[in-house]
């Protein structure tokens, strides 16, 4: 085990974290499974490189554009279709969202083809920095740079602002919220356009580092999954924790055999899950 292994898989697990941060976000604030949110990320990953493409645009200036459209996207998706299956049941919420999620995918594949693509990002794709021991590249470090800012952001959101008291009082209690003059279904398609700006990011991430086609968001909702039950539903930090782990054990994983890379994760998620069925810090956003 090198310790180069070691940081890089840290590294990996802040791409995990994006993945997961905003699923965290919804379910820990409406108890909603979104299984689309793999999907989304695709979605916001064609969408930049839309935006990169036809205005020539730098890829970070893309994702600050598409940010606030899939935020009006995300608004839209909850007002007018979320927030009528959301209740006590939560099957339908389920097959709402695993319907957007074929949906998007046969969308794409209409649209785009199955082509693999890439966000261009220029030098920054081979950039590094040599650190002695390790070399680390700068587009990890953005990545886990970003994850660490996103978590930073949303407890600011949570613990200091009216936003985030009215998140909090409404997950506890919708209808004493309403109450108290506060709309839950107003607050509701709030948090998920919030969680649409994060999956921008995360689509940025990807779209630079990797491939991408039509197909692949299921993989990424599995991941992002894995990360949040990691680390504990309601908790952000667990959800960065999750993903460093989710991450650790992919690049340990692959240094024993490459093809033993996914395996892996999904046996340190199965050996959490055994270990602590609450995962690893369970906290609810109170």
């Amino acid at each position: 085990m090198s310790l180069d292994t070691i940081v890089q898989g840290v590294l990996l697990g802040g791409l995990y974290t994006l993945f997961a941060a905003g699923l965290s976000l919804v379910f820990g604030i409406m108890r909603l499974v979104n299984l689309a949110h793999g999907d989304l990320i695709v979605l916001a990953a064609y969408l930049v490189l839309a935006l990169v493409g036809s205005l020539g645009l730098n890829p970070f200036i893309a994702a600050l554009i598409a940010a606030p459209m899939m935020f009006g996207f995300g608004w839209a998706l909850q007002r007018l279709v979320l927030n009528r299956v959301l209740g006590p049941d939560i099957l339908p919420p389920l097959l709402v969202t695993f319907g957007l999620s074929i949906v998007l995918q046969n969308g794409l594949l209409m649209g785009v083809s199955a082509d693999n693509r890439r966000i261009p990002a220029g030098a920054l794709e081979t950039a590094s920095v040599d650190l002695g021991p390790v070399t680390l590249g700068i587009m990890p470090l953005l990545t886990f740079g970003s994850a660490v800012a996103v978590i930073l952001v949303l407890n600011h959101i949570f613990y200091r602002t009216a936003l985030g008291r009215a998140f909090r009082a409404t997950s506890d209690d919708p209808v004493t919220a309403g109450l108290m003059g506060i709309r839950p279904d107003a607050i509701f398609a709030q948090a998920t356009g919030l969680a649409m700006v994060i999956v921008t990011i995360a689509a940025l991430y990807l779209g630079m580092r990797a491939n991408f086609d039509p197909t692949i968001g299921p993989a990424r909702l599995i991941y992002a999954f894995e990360a949040v039950i990691i680390g504990g539903l309601g908790s952000l930090w667990g959800t960065l924790a999750g993903g460093i782990i989710i991450g650790l054990a992919q690049t340990l994983g692959a240094a024993v055999n490459p093809e033993w890379q996914i395996l892996a994760g999904h046996v340190a998620f199965l050996i959490v899950l055994l270990l602590r069925p609450r995962g690893l810090f369970p906290r609810a956003f109170d």
